[in-house]
């Protein structure tokens, strides 16, 4: 089997520690400019060089988004920016334009990648951008395997195949929507998203007898299906096999705005059945219900089947079977010194999540201390940190998490 590689989102460094902490092999992120997450922190350029550095000393690569689609003010300074990202050694760029392409192979010895919103979906493109100097194609997200296999063999195999495994899903073709800049004057495709399709919306009809003139009605589901742009989430946990047999390489989980804890989550899950298929290992745990602990809005394999089944949810609220409470900064002695992310007393039962075997271990809370060593029977203050007695002996940036109270 070729070397497969799992592509993390980080929108901060707490996020990029957490992701390499929980086996991606490769991480994805922004500078201030030029990126389409606006909403994430991102990183200014000397973070930009400690992020790659660290990644760098933990054998992670780094890939830099600059996948706007760019207007002509938006060249100003993209040709400095892309060499101090050639000069900080970047393993590659993500870019959806031309224009931007091209700067990148005259001025950079970058490598470069292609973005999902260049919206390739056939092997002609495909071939035009490998001639362009791709080295790398992240093909749109409204293809089936089928189809990804037959792009794959017809651009070779010195070419790798990047495809989404995971996250949220926009409703419009491979991203590229002007719903938001329609209707509140931000533009997605320069990052700033207000995500429309997540209201809930109604159908207004003109109404004399009305005070208001206008009445509302929601828009229902029926049996031929429901009309709301709100997609379920991405989530290809159980189809790695496929994808790999269609020649996907690289296994990218969206989710640059996405917490520290949905990012442990979902790259554990996704590391260990990477793992698991290299070696043809039976599961030792269930994927689907593992990545439902984190926030999701239930789960689609969009259009890698070529499925007609419904891929929109009824609702915008996220779900989650499991509440993070607290970071694991030190284990010694029979304690665990940690700091607080939600609230926890004792008497609580926790679950374990680590890249170690103590992975779904759970324990129950017989003693917290704080740093002065008084007993405390509940942790609520932000970020406190208090020790809890514990026989498990866990690593630094192992997290601790909670069954939801209204979860059976």
């Amino acid at each position: 089997m070729s070397e497969l590689e799992l592509l993390a989102p980080v929108g901060d460094f707490e996020r990029l520690v957490t992701a390499i902490h929980f086996g991606c092999d490769a991480v994805y992120f922004a500078g201030k400019r030029f990126g389409l997450r606006a909403f994430s922190n991102n990183f200014d350029e000397e973070e930009m060089k400690k992020a790659i550095k660290y990644a760098h000393d933990h054998n992670v690569k780094v890939y830099i988004t600059v996948n706007i689609l760019a207007h002509n003010e938006d060249f100003e300074g993209m040709i400095d920016y892309l060499k101090f990202l050639d000069e900080n050694h970047a393993d590659g760029v993500i870019v959806s334009d031309l224009g931007i392409a091209s700067l990148v192979k005259k001025h950079t010895s970058l490598e470069l990648h292609v973005s999902t919103q260049a919206n390739i979906t056939n092997i002609y493109s495909a071939k035009m951008w490998v001639k362009l100097g791709a080295k790398r194609l992240v093909l749109a997200r409204e293809l089936s395997i089928k189809e990804i296999k037959e792009i794959k063999e017809a651009i070779g195999k010195d070419i790798d195949i990047e495809c989404f495994c995971h996250g949220a899903m926009c409703i419009s073709y491979s991203g590229r929507c002007l719903l938001s800049n329609y209707l509140t004057g931000r533009d997605s495709n320069k990052g700033a998203c207000a995500q429309p399709c997540r209201w809930n919306y109604a159908i207004s009809v003109k109404d004399e007898n009305n005070i208001d003139g206008i009445e509302y009605f929601p828009i229902q589901e029926d049996s031929r299906g429901t009309y709301i742009l709100n997609s379920k989430d991405l989530c290809m946990i159980e189809h790695l096999k496929e994808l790999v047999e269609a020649g996907v390489t690289s296994f990218k989980v969206e989710g640059r705005m996405k917490s520290s804890y949905y990012v442990a989550t979902v790259i554990n899950t996704y590391r260990r059945a990477l793992d698991d298929l290299k070696v043809n290992k039976v599961p030792s745990f269930n994927y689907i219900n593992e990545l439902k602990k984190t926030s999701n809005r239930a789960f689609t394999t969009g259009f890698y089947f070529n499925s007609d089944s419904k891929t929109n949810t009824l609702t915008s609220k996220l779900f989650q079977t499991y509440k993070y409470v607290a970071l694991v900064v030190d284990s010694k002695d029979g304690y665990l010194l940690v700091e607080h992310r939600n609230k926890f007393k004792v008497g609580d039962t926790l679950e374990v999540l680590s890249n170690s075997d103590n992975f779904n271990k759970t324990f129950k809370i017989e003693e917290i201390l704080d740093l002065n060593k008084n007993p405390l029977e509940e942790v609520k203050k932000i970020k406190q940190r208090v020790y809890i007695k514990c026989n498990l002996k866990l690593n630094e940036n192992d997290m601790l998490r909670i069954k939801e109270e209204n979860e059976n």
